[in-house]
């Protein structure tokens, strides 16, 4: 239980650091020069779909403990009059997606306290 609050909170921390460098692409939307920027945590999201282990001590960890942090990654698809990148209706719309989904794993959480919370006390 406890590895999934885990997976779930930390998906959460993930949308909610996304949603801050989105917002910073906004707000530099007139910025010339200026390279629009990505959160990645694709460890996350491939280890809950693939579910990889290493059982062997020769195997290759599929999933370094390094490669647990977010990272930043520029996006260099677009180029304006003055070679600013941002894209803003792009931009808003992945604010939009990532509002939702932050707000989706602000649910499953609660659902799972209040799941541990009738565990606990009986009701």
């Amino acid at each position: 239980m406890w590895n999934k609050l885990n997976s779930i909170s930390e998906m959460a921390t993930y949308y909610l650091e996304r949603s801050k460098v989105i917002q910073g692409n906004i707000a530099n939307a007139d910025t010339p020069n200026f390279v629009p920027k990505d959160l990645v945590f694709e460890r996350q999201l491939t280890e809950q779909a693939l579910k990889l282990k290493k059982t062997e001590d020769k195997h290759i960890d599929p999933f370094p403990e390094e490669s647990k942090e977010f990272k930043i990654e520029e996006l260099n698809k677009y180029s304006g009059y003055d070679k600013n990148r941002v894209n803003v209706d792009e931009e808003l719309g992945k604010m939009a997606e990532t509002a939702v989904m932050y707000r989706t794993m602000v649910q499953a959480l609660k659902k799972e306290l209040t799941k541990m919370k009738i565990s606990i006390t009986g009701r």
